[in-house]
């Protein structure tokens, strides 16, 4: 019995750590290591590291898989613009090849390593950093998925890292395949645009299957109040936070991309990140009305709980306070007198029922009458 107590208990704080390093980042590094040390802190999510790579003018179109960290170098000249995505952040040679041959800075390569990083935006002399949080809801588990990817915007070429390939890219993929597409015509920090407004626009398919989960809990908490619903209501309370703490902060990155001025960013693209901008807002708006929307479901499950437990204190004080003058006739008959009349007529008991049932009656319908229950 202690061992199952032991064993339920492990297990329920290794849940509650669970959640615990989803909202605050805990890094694995080792303390006193030198700044731009690369060490992957974050979960292996597949098995081997794929790199694709596109690379494209308006009028050319070339891509593939690169085979080796090598074969990523060809493209360092090249006057059309590459996009080179790496999914699977384990194996962190690839990073520091990849760091190495783009001539990225230690610190930036670190963060690619460390995928619990705040979402933020980072200038170097030639590239610009921009770390995201890709986000997925799973029906089946009511939970929401979470991966970084981080992206590196240079002259002529943009870097993607992540851990797990995410469907939220492949129209992006389908839109360079096109000849005339808007992306083939213009340059990386555009590429850039297009990747962040996919991700973003991934929010709001989270927010709706959120929607619907709140939904779902007002009804059960009007029809259903059993423990079960308040579990759901807390556990889907804190994955807002995790939405939140992944979205909040891309307001900041978002509103420094498109008013600073920085040269890998051109002023044509900057219209379309304010328009990315105002999505984040509104995003961060829904969040905080969801989350009114549960302390408010939370505050009518517990007023549901406290109404029930009145309507049944008041049935039984009411069944306390019918017997109450029961009692009292019966225990005047317990009290054995020698001379008590009615004891000698056939028809006392009877009517002494008959008289209690009268009374339990009219009580009832004062009751009833003065609407007490």
């Amino acid at each position: 019995m202690k061992n199952q107590k032991r064993t339920k208990g492990a297990a329920a704080y290794s849940k509650s750590i669970g959640i615990f390093g989803r909202v605050v980042s805990r890094e694995k590094k080792s303390a006193g290591t030198p700044p731009g040390t690369v060490v992957h802190t974050g979960e292996r999510k597949t098995e081997q590291v794929v790199m694709r790579y596109f690379d494209y003018d308006e009028k050319t179109l070339h891509e593939g898989e690169l085979a080796t960290v090598e074969d990523s170098f060809q493209f360092l000249t090249t006057p059309t613009v590459t996009w080179i995505d790496v999914v699977g952040l384990h194996d962190v040679s690839h990073i520091e090849q990849i760091g190495k041959a783009f001539e990225l800075h230690p610190l930036m390569i670190e963060d690619i390593a460390s995928p619990r990083q705040r979402p933020k935006i980072e200038e170097y002399e030639d590239s610009l950093f921009v770390v995201l949080k890709m986000l997925a809801f799973d029906t089946d588990t009511k939970t929401i998925e979470i991966d970084q990817m981080s992206l590196v915007v240079g002259k002529n070429y943009i870097l993607s890292f992540q851990e797990k390939p995410w469907d939220v890219l492949e129209p992006i993929r389908n839109r360079i395949r096109q000849a005339r597409s808007r992306i083939r015509s213009k340059g990386p920090d555009y590429l850039a645009y297009t990747i962040i407004d996919a991700v973003v626009d991934g929010y709001f398919k989270i927010l709706e299957e959120v929607g619907d989960e709140i939904e779902i809990l007002e009804e059960l908490v009007l029809s259903d109040v059993t423990a079960l619903v308040m579990h759901r209501i807390h556990k889907l309370k804190r994955e807002i936070l995790v939405l939140r703490k992944a979205v909040w902060p891309l307001r900041e990155v978002l509103g420094s991309l498109y008013r600073n001025e920085t040269t890998q960013i051109e002023d044509q693209t900057r219209v379309y990140l304010r328009d990315v901008y105002d999505h984040s807002v509104q995003i961060i708006d829904t969040i905080e009305t969801f989350r009114d929307l549960l302390t408010g479901t939370m505050d009518l499950y517990i007023s549901s709980v406290n109404n029930r437990m009145n309507e049944v204190m008041k049935v039984l004080t009411v069944i306390a306070t019918i017997f109450i003058p029961l009692s009292f006739f019966v225990g005047v008959y317990g009290m054995n007198f020698e001379y008590m009349p009615e004891l000698k007529i056939h028809w006392a008991y009877p009517a002494l029922m008959l008289f209690m049932t009268m009374v339990a009656g009219g009580m009832l319908w004062l009751f009833r009458h003065k609407h007490w229950f």
